[in-house]
């Protein structure tokens, strides 16, 4: 575990490094998937395995409504996604804890079904909407069923890249359940470096209900700066450091996602035509 004077220094660091990229954007998913989506999709005939590792160095300390702290917390979560056609695909995500004080533990699962604008229209930006259900147990997340509509638009102009995911989140099952849907936008900009790297900013909030905002306070506020390397058509890697700016939000979050796309028979046929 990270020493007090340590993570003091990281905390001025990261603050400084917000304040030179000029970051005025201050986490609606939770801290086991931190990822801002793009609108593609992965091809038809393959899938994509990711692997998302996170480690919270500064987070809750007390349980709270039942739900275990997550300080000190390393959460990884595998996701499988399979490409069935130009404009569909679904993911499947296996949630994982690994705490200190308790141990090992899985947390929950979610399906994810997801639909896109086939990129052969040419439309001018990238446009795809994630449906994202599961269960998740009550020690990790006060909601136990809960539903994500995720619209993913996004946008490449020239080095710089923009993706936005206006989310709404809805529980059927536990403390949110029955008080409609949860505005959770999360947002991202980058700039290629090389063509080989990317840095950026990712934004992740979860501000309260519709029809009426939370308090400051109570509200989710996150940003990451974070890296993109590119160094493969069928490699992904991000690493990003996050801070949180509200009671609410975990204060510091270091973050990894690293996937492999592989090919399926299909994938094999495509590609050789390709």
């Amino acid at each position: 575990m990270l020493s007090p004077e340590l993570i003091t220094k990281l905390r001025f660091s990261f603050t400084c490094l917000f304040a030179i990229v000029g970051a005025s954007l201050c986490y609606g998913q939770d801290n086991y998937e931190i990822q801002v989506y793009g609108s593609d999709l992965v091809p038809a005939g393959y899938t994509m395995i990711e692997l998302h590792s996170n480690y919270t160095a500064i987070g809750s300390t007390m349980i709270t409504d039942g739900v275990r702290p997550t300080q000190g917390a390393e959460h990884e979560t595998i996701e499988i996604t399979h490409g069935f056609t130009p404009w569909f695909e679904v993911g499947f995500y296996y949630f994982s804890s690994l705490n200190p004080k308790y141990g090992y533990d899985w947390v929950g699962d979610h399906i994810r079904p997801r639909f896109a604008v086939p990129e052969s229209l040419k439309w001018p930006v990238g446009l795809s909407l994630s449906t994202e259900f599961g269960y998740q147990r009550q020690e990790y997340c006060n909601d136990e069923y809960t539903l994500e509509l995720r619209p993913i638009i996004d946008k490449k102009i020239k080095r710089w890249y923009f993706s936005l995911n206006p989310v709404i989140d809805y529980a059927f099952k536990g403390y949110d359940a029955g008080k409609g849907g949860e505005f959770s936008p999360d947002f991202k900009f980058s700039f290629d470096i090389t063509k080989e790297v990317a840095l950026g900013v990712e934004y992740y909030g979860s501000l309260g209900p519709v029809g009426g905002f939370f308090p400051y306070q109570q509200q989710e506020q996150q940003i990451f700066p974070a890296i993109d390397l590119n160094l493969s058509p069928d490699w992904e890697f991000n690493f990003g450091v996050g801070e949180g700016f509200t009671k609410s939000t975990d204060g510091l979050i270091f973050k990894l996602i690293l996937g492999r796309r592989l090919a399926g028979n299909n994938g094999h046929k495509m590609k050789k035509q390709l």
